[in-house]
C-alpha cells in the first residue's frame, strides 16, 4: 500500500508540473474562483510552501534523508494507515526532489514548480506540498492515538470497571455481631433430690 500511495502521489504530481509548465506563464495566473482559487505558475527554490528560499541544498539533502528512511522502514511496516501517511510522504518528498535534481538552475539546485493558490495571503503550493501536508496530519492522529509500525495499538488508559468505582465492605450491624464463640457452663445443675414432702406419722 505504501507504494501505490507514493506513485500516485509521485505520477500526479509529475504530471501536473508538465502541465503547467507547458500552458501557463509565470506572469498571467488562472482565475478559476476570482481571487480564492488561482493556477499561478512559479519556481520555488525553497522548501514547501516558499519556505527557506536560500537553503536549495539543504532541503535538497533533507529530501533525500526522508526518502531513504521511509523506504527502510517500510520492511517492518503492517499497519494501513501508516502505510497511507508515510506513502503521502514518500510521494511528496520524491516529486519535489525530482525537481531540485532534474530542474534548473543546475543539480541538487533546482527550482520547485509551484501552481496552487488558494488566495493571495496564502504561499503557492503543488500536490507533491499536500501529499508531504496530508501524510503529516495523518502521522499525528496515527501517533496520538497510539497505533504503532506493526499494526499493534498501545493503551495508555486503563478501562474502568463495569459497576463504576469498587464498593467499600458493608460494616457490620452492631445487632448482629457474631463472636464466634458459644458459652458453655461445663456442668448440670443437679439438686440431688426429688423434691418429695416427708409424711409424719402419730403414736
Amino acid at each position: 500500500m505504501l507504494a501505490v500511495v507514493a506513485a500516485l502521489v509521485l505520477a500526479a504530481d509529475i504530471t501536473t508540473k508538465a502541465i503547467v509548465v507547458a500552458h501557463l506563464r509565470p506572469d498571467q495566473p488562472v482565475h478559476l474562483i476570482g481571487n480564492v482559487l488561482m493556477l499561478w505558475l512559479t519556481r520555488n527554490p525553497g522548501a514547501a510552501f516558499s519556505v527557506g528560499t536560500g537553503e536549495t541544498v539543504v532541503f535538497t539533502v533533507i529530501a533525500f534523508g526522508v526518502v531513504v528512511y521511509i523506504a527502510r522502514t517500510a520492511r517492518r511496516l503492517y499497519s494501513l494507515g501508516w502505510a497511507v501517511a508515510l506513502g503521502l510522504l514518500l510521494g511528496g518528498a520524491t516529486g519535489n526532489l525530482v525537481d531540485r535534481i532534474c530542474r534548473a538552475p543546475g543539480l541538487f539546485r533546482g527550482d520547485v514548480v509551484d501552481w496552487i493558490a488558494v488566495t493571495r495571503y496564502y504561499p503557492i503550493f503543488n500536490l507533491a506540498d499536500s501529499g508531504i501536508v496530508c501524510g503529516g496530519i495523518l502521522m499525528v492522529i496515527l501517533a496520538m492515538r497510539g497505533y504503532r509500525f506493526d499494526g499493534t495499538r498501545s493503551v495508555y488508559e486503563q478501562e474502568e470497571p463495569a459497576g463504576g468505582a469498587a464498593e467499600s465492605p458493608a460494616e457490620p450491624d452492631a445487632d448482629t455481631v457474631d463472636t464466634g464463640s458459644t458459652v458453655d457452663t461445663g456442668s448440670t445443675v443437679d439438686t440431688g433430690s426429688t423434691g418429695e414432702s416427708a409424711e409424719r406419722t402419730e403414736p
